[in-house]
C-alpha cells in the first residue's frame, strides 16, 4: 500500500449498512478503523446521515447514537467544504450531493447501493462502485488485505 490514503465517499445507505448490519458491507467498517481508507463527508451527507440513524426502523437510543457518531464515526472520518457543486447528473437530485462531496474531497471511489448512482458509473476521476465491487477492487489494487 503507498502513503496516499484512498478516500473514499460512502453514501447514507452503505454507511448505515456498514455500522448496523453484518455481512460484506461491514467489512467497511474494519477498513477505515484500520486506516486503509479514509471516508469523507460534507456537513450535508454527514446531517443526512445523522438523521437517517434516528429513524424508527432502527430502534436506536439517542446514546447509541451518540456512540456511534463519537466512537465509530468522527474518529475516522474527514469532514471537507464543497469546493465544488455538482447539479443535474443523477437522477435523483438528492444523490448529487454526494458527487459534490467526492469532487471537493479529491475522492477516489464514492460507494453506494444506490441504482441511479451505479448508473453514473464515475464523475471525473471518481469511480462509483456498489460494496462488492469497491471491495474487488481494494483486493486487486491492495489497499484492502487479503483475508
Amino acid at each position: 500500500m503507498g502513503t496516499k490514503k484512498i478516500k473514499v465517499v460512502l453514501d447514507t445507505n452503505v454507511l448505515l449498512s456498514a455500522l448496523l448490519f453484518k455481512g460484506t458491507v461491514s467489512r467497511i467498517v474494519s477498513l477505515w478503523k484500520q486506516g486503509r481508507i479514509k471516508p469523507v463527508f460534507t456537513r450535508e451527507t454527514f446531517e443526512e446521515f445523522q438523521k437517517a440513524l434516528a429513524y424508527p426502523k432502527f430502534s436506536l437510543r439517542d446514546e447509541e447514537i451518540k456512540t456511534i457518531l463519537l466512537e465509530e464515526v468522527l474518529p475516522f472520518f474527514e469532514v471537507v467544504g464543497i469546493k465544488t457543486i455538482v447539479k443535474g447528473v443523477c437522477q435523483d437530485p438528492d444523490d448529487d450531493k454526494f458527487l459534490a462531496c467526492a469532487v471537493s474531497a479529491a475522492a477516489d471511489y464514492l460507494v453506494s447501493g444506490d441504482k441511479g448512482l451505479l448508473k453514473v458509473g464515475h464523475y471525473q476521476s471518481i469511480k462509483i462502485l456498489d460494496v462488492s465491487s469497491f471491495l474487488r477492487e481494494g483486493l486487486k489494487n491492495k489497499f484492502i488485505a487479503d483475508g
